[in-house]
């Protein structure tokens, strides 16, 4: 029995043991119960880096730096550079639109009688018929008007034998209602001439004649033969179109440019060469929703009837924008959010600048910023320039790179003779809007067509900041198709003129290079 027990502790005292060695093991590796953050291998990183990041969207890049370049004099006239000089002159812009001729509203009338009646005959039978002033209309009967009549001719008859009368009071009575039976007449509009017949005849006409108040053209008509007249009826409209309006269509933006009085200049299909002179009377004080369009009126003087309602015609606006520091718009390079000029400084020597551009007045631009009256600047081939002042500020030097590197070396070569002729056609022939065919055709100096060339082909429109366009920019590699023939397909975004940049190049060196401007039809 002693020997049981004593096992019994022995094995309690064992399990006991198990058990604590088991609670230390567990207390060394159980996980701490502050979190630690571990220390992140990622470098510090801008938080709007990060934030971009998080997005998922690729940081903007920046756009590409410019520095300056020096071309020989032979290399500026075998690219074609040009120059122009800033200018500060009277400038006048023009807001050219569309519109419609309209009825001058001030010149319009109604004929309508003041008494109920019946037409008897109608003179003027027609609409747009003219008619003079005076010239009588139709005939009318009315038995009330008849009825006054008779009471001014008793009226008259009974003044004139009590006019001796020695009782008091009954001549001046007589007298009194001669006049009020007059005035009664003249209420109803009937004309003194009438007035005057009624005097001498002492008759009263069964139809009385209505004329017109006014000249003009008779642009409603209501009168017909055995019409029931009452004072309400408008029997006709008369319309003066020795003036007219003319209701142009004129963009939002453009409104704060528009003044009252402002000249205008109309012209019209219908008389080629013809130039019509007016002014701007009214400026409508809404906006079309769907257009984005206002109401402007013109007032035009129309003697010879030239102008008539409802016609078609296009509108030129003269805005006169005082004097101002103006360039080409062909000297304004686009690079997206600048715009570069480049500036002559003599030798060759053409520093890229930025300038700070007001509005486009036709073919210019008006310089806010940046250029003084007399620099001389770029206006021709400035993609060529823009090309070799990107490539100098890359490989970070401000002298031509030697020969063999990439476009400073066709560009500044000692010979300056190119390897290869560019022929250029399209698929269409007229290229459009929308997907085109670019088809360039390289042949070498012995004639040959020449293969193994990358051939690319740059599609630049400038910006129109009248319409809200930005300058668009397309770049175009072409394949080989057939030796010596490259094509491609490019999608021009919209109608109008595109310049174009064909550049070859084979084993790294240009052989061959051109500028052209291309034609492609549909709108904007």
């Amino acid at each position: 029995m002693k020997n049981y027990r004593k096992a019994f502790f022995l094995a309690l005292a064992g399990n006991v043991v198990f058990l604590a060695a088991l609670a230390g093991i567990w207390w060394k590796v159980r996980p701490s119960t502050t979190s630690h953050q571990p220390p992140s291998s990622t470098p510090n990183v801008p938080a709007q880096a990060m934030e971009g990041n998080a997005s998922g969207s690729a940081p903007v890049p920046s756009e590409t730096p410019h520095a300056p370049v020096r071309l020989s004099s032979e290399r500026l006239q075998s690219i074609g550079v040009k120059f122009g000089v800033v200018e500060k002159k009277a400038v006048q812009d023009e807001i050219r639109t569309t519109g419609t001729v309209a009825i001058d509203e001030t010149r319009l009338s109604y004929v309508q009688t003041r008494f109920p009646g019946y037409i008897q005959k109608v003179f003027a039978d027609a609409t747009y018929k003219n008619v003079r002033k005076g010239e009588p209309l139709f005939t009318i009967y009315s038995p009330e008007l008849a009825a006054a009549e008779r009471e001014y001719l008793l009226a008259k008859q009974n003044a004139h034998s009590l006019s001796q009368s020695t009782v008091p009071g009954v001549a001046a009575g007589m007298g009194s209602l001669l006049d009020a039976s007059a005035a009664r007449l003249k209420q109803w509009n009937l004309p003194q001439r009438e007035i005057a017949r009624l005097d001498s005849s002492g008759q009263v006409l069964e139809d009385m004649e209505i004329d017109s108040p006014v000249s003009g053209y008779i642009t409603e008509r209501v009168a017909l033969p055995n019409l029931t007249v009452q004072p309400d009826t408008r029997l006709y409209t008369i319309a003066d179109l020795s003036n007219v309006w003319i209701l142009a269509q004129v963009f939002q933006n453009d409104l704060g440019r528009i003044r009252m009085g402002q000249p205008a200049l109309v012209t019209v299909d219908s008389y080629p060469g013809r130039t019509f002179r007016g002014r701007v009377d009214f400026i409508y004080p809404d906006v079309d929703m769907t257009t984005r369009t206002a109401r402007v009126r013109l007032v035009f003087s129309n003697p010879s009837l030239t102008l008539t309602p409802g016609m078609f015609v296009n509108v030129t606006l003269q805005v006169p924008l005082g004097n101002q520091l103006v360039i080409p718009t062909s000297g304004v390079l686009q690079s997206g959010t600048r715009q570069i000029v480049f500036v002559d400084r003599g030798a060759g020597y053409l520093e890229p600048r930025d300038v700070q551009l007001g509005a486009q007045a036709g073919d210019q631009y008006i310089v806010l910023k940046g250029l003084k009256a007399g620099e001389r600047i770029v206006t021709s081939a400035n993609f060529l320039v823009d090309s070799e002042s990107q490539l100098q500020a890359a490989i970070g030097s401000f002298l031509p790179p030697p020969p063999g590197a990439g476009a400073a070396a066709a560009m500044n070569s000692p010979t300056g003779q190119l390897l290869a002729q560019i022929e250029f056609t399209t698929e269409p022939p007229t290229p459009r809007k929308g997907r085109n065919l670019y088809r360039v055709k390289l042949t070498g100096a012995d004639g040959a067509p020449l293969s193994g060339a990358q051939v690319s082909v740059r599609s630049y429109m400038p910006a129109m900041p009248q319409m809200g366009m930005a300058a668009m920019n397309v770049a175009t590699a072409l394949t080989e198709t057939s030796p010596g023939v490259y094509e491609g397909s490019v999608n021009l975004d919209s109608g109008g003129t595109w310049q174009l940049t064909i550049t070859a190049t084979k084993s790294g060196v240009i052989v061959a290079t051109k500028q052209l401007s291309l034609n492609a039809e549909g709108g904007m």
